[in-house]
């Protein structure tokens, strides 16, 4: 399978050709015609942890409102945009929701900044929840679900871990 994928991010547009091929019981992954060691799992609804060349990259996706995605890596964000004409044309792509009851967690170290939700609030899906400051950086923590804040486990001004609950949704 081949996809093109255009990178935008605050150093401009990049396109990136990524070809996977089944290799025994996983896949080999060509990024630009360079073989790269690389792994992927799911962690978390909207998560995704990636070993890339022996390094570990959380990457937290979320829908943008243009259709594209918004991929946050640390205190970096891209918006990403798969060219693919035979795999997604005349596709419907409504948002995701995840089920279930969602942890909400802090995706980077920083400082909880304002709270947008209280304990008992019903939200929708992407609903903004929080919002952290890292190296100056103000980044919303969105809801992957609708549905009912069942606990606030954070405060405004509350420093918070990488990874650290901040809210639950049920």
């Amino acid at each position: 399978m081949k996809f093109e994928i255009q990178l935008e991010g605050v150093s401009g547009k990049t396109k990136r050709v990524v070809q996977l091929e089944k290799h025994g019981k996983g896949y080999r992954i060509l990024l630009d015609g360079r073989q790269v060691d690389a792994d992927a799992v799911q962690v978390a609804p909207y998560t995704i942890s990636v070993l890339l060349g022996g390094q570990s990259f959380e990457v937290h996706i979320s829908d943008a409102p243009d259709g594209r995605l918004n991929l946050q890596i640390g205190v970096h964000e891209f918006m990403a945009e798969v060219v693919d004409p035979r795999a997604w044309r005349g596709r419907k792509h409504g948002p995701l929701e995840a089920a279930g009851r969602q942890q909400i967690i802090a995706p980077m170290p920083g400082k909880v900044i304002r709270m947008l939700v209280k304990l008992g609030d019903a939200v929708e899906a992407k609903q903004g929840l929080a919002v952290i400051e890292a190296m100056k950086m103000q980044n919303e923590i969105r809801s992957p679900k609708s549905g009912k804040v069942e606990r606030v486990l954070v405060e405004e001004g509350q420093n918070v871990s990488a990874g650290e609950v901040l809210c639950i949704v049920t």
